[in-house]
């Protein structure tokens, strides 16, 4: 297979409606590739590598159930740092990640994170204790937070500046498609072949997609715009939601008033708050303060917290319920949580075509509505006895509409007003953001159930908090405000 060109010329600034598609964090400087190279096999290299680490997610969802069977003794608690070590150190590495692969090479970096996730994924279906486990999910996030930032880089470097909104809104789809996927793909995989499949599934596919990236991509890099990775910064972020984390996912065993609880949560705060002492000393934080001086940018981030929060909860609910309250198989409940999800990439492409026209406001007020809408529906009508098609599936179709408007905005109304120059930081911040609300979201799911059932009183529980944080979102959508500036008009002399 032939490699493409190494020569390179500097791209055109992104354009507004290039950005707007983006949900994810960019690299700042790009290089462009010859374009008499066909850029679809990069393309899909980039997409597939995003695709596994996506899927990645909702797929543990899924086989949370199985692990705690499989690990009886561990307990809840211990388990959930199966699915919150990995976004954790995902959320904390994403932005300098974009910085690391600036400084070091994006194609070494990509290959690098893949390699990584693959080795994590290897490791993980191979674990015979839970510490192995975790120990090996926070090398597959390590590895995803390396090969997402450099992975939308290489595919806007492969494409010239006319089609790079159509190829970067096909591969955010591609994340919505695994996230639809991830329930009733990986419930099948665990249900017939055992738990370990959830992390096996990522390796033939990866494994290809190494070899082709090693074979096909080029390299290009940019130190000047590669600021130095703030690795203090890193860990405080880690350290700080950590602990707040462990706080969460102990108060279920040891009781809110605790000391332990009481010290982890007061501490992680302690923690943070020297993570924002620090990021105003330091030139390039691990996040930028100055961000949050827009004041939509610092609405939106909020609101990307809580509706993270909400989302977590609604799709880790989602399987405990089936499983434990209705006595589901894991396949059947996969099913029963991916019908939702498919409504979110057709929802988002209609709403997209509306926001570029009148902003995100609407949008976002809305779709929050209705996932709130949802979440009372779940809270009043499933009971104890069995019946998806007239008590789960009204409130499930609800939810794939209130997301698919909402998610997409989120990331888009982000970066909105931010110069050009910060697109790609703000992006990468604002998915952090959401990455650190996944985590805050199956702590607080693990607190309330605790046990390896979900019973109705302790789903209603989840329900009511979620009504409370998609109104919120709501409210703090409010005073976000999208739309296009036009120019003040010129004044006669």
């Amino acid at each position: 297979m032939p490699r493409t060109s190494s020569r390179a010329t500097a791209l055109p600034p992104l354009q507004h409606d290039e950005v707007q598609v983006m949900n994810v964090p960019l690299a700042p400087a790009l290089q462009a590739q010859s374009s008499s190279i066909s850029p679809w096999p990069v393309f899909w290299i980039a997409s597939v590598a995003v695709f596994l680490v996506s899927i990645d997610v909702t797929l543990l969802y899924a086989a949370f159930p199985a692990l705690q069977r499989a690990f009886p003794e561990a307990g809840s608690a211990h388990l959930s740092w199966v699915l919150t070590g990995y976004t954790l150190v995902f959320a904390a590495l994403l932005v300098p990640a974009g910085r690391f692969a600036d400084l070091r090479g994006r194609k070494r970096t990509f290959l690098l994170g893949l390699a990584m996730f693959l080795g994590g994924s290897l490791g993980c279906g191979l674990a015979r204790d839970v510490a192995t486990l975790i120990a090996m999910r926070v090398a597959q996030g390590a590895g995803a937070a390396l090969l997402f930032p450099a992975s939308l880089s290489i595919l806007l470097a492969a494409f010239p500046a006319s089609k790079r909104a159509v190829a970067v809104g096909l591969w955010g789809a591609v994340s919505g498609v695994a996230g639809a996927l991830g329930p009733s793909l990986g419930s099948f995989l665990v249900d017939r072949f055992g738990w370990p499949w959830a992390f096996f599934l990522n390796l033939p596919l990866g494994a290809i997609t190494l070899w082709l990236g090693w074979r096909i991509l080029d390299e290009s890099r940019d130190p000047e715009r590669g600021a130095p990775i703030d690795v203090i910064g890193v860990v405080l972020l880690i350290l700080g939601v950590g602990a707040i984390t462990f706080g969460l996912v102990q108060s279920e065993a040891v009781g809110w008033m605790s000391p332990m609880v009481i010290l982890a949560i007061a501490g992680g705060l302690a923690t943070l708050g020297a993570f924002v002492v620090w990021a105003r000393t330091v030139r390039a934080p691990a996040i930028d303060l100055s961000l949050f001086q827009d004041r939509t940018y610092c609405y939106i981030n909020l609101a990307s917290l809580f509706f993270a929060i909400g989302f977590a909860m609604m799709f880790f609910q989602t399987f405990l319920f089936t499983t434990g309250v209705w006595s589901y198989s894991l396949t059947r409940a996969g099913l029963a949580g991916s019908l939702g999800p498919l409504l979110v990439v057709p929802t988002a492409i209609v709403c997209g075509r509306f926001a570029a026209r009148a902003g995100h406001k609407l949008l976002l007020v809305t779709g929050s509505l209705i996932s709130t809408a949802a979440s009372i529906w779940f809270a009043l009508v499933p009971g104890i006895n069995p019946d998806y098609l007239h008590t789960w599936l009204p409130g499930a179709l609800l939810t794939g509409l209130g997301v698919g408007m909402v998610m997409p905005s989120l990331s888009a109304a982000a970066v909105a007003h931010l110069p050009p120059a910060r697109f790609g930081v703000g992006s990468a911040v604002n998915q952090a953001v959401r990455q650190m609300g996944s985590v805050l979201g199956v702590a607080l799911t693990v607190a309330i159930t605790g046990h390896a059932t979900l019973n109705l009183a302790a789903f209603h529980t989840l329900c009511y908090l979620q009504i409370a944080l998609g109104f919120a979102t709501a409210i703090l959508c409010v005073p976000v405000d999208t739309r296009s500036r036009a120019p003040a008009p010129a004044t006669a002399h």
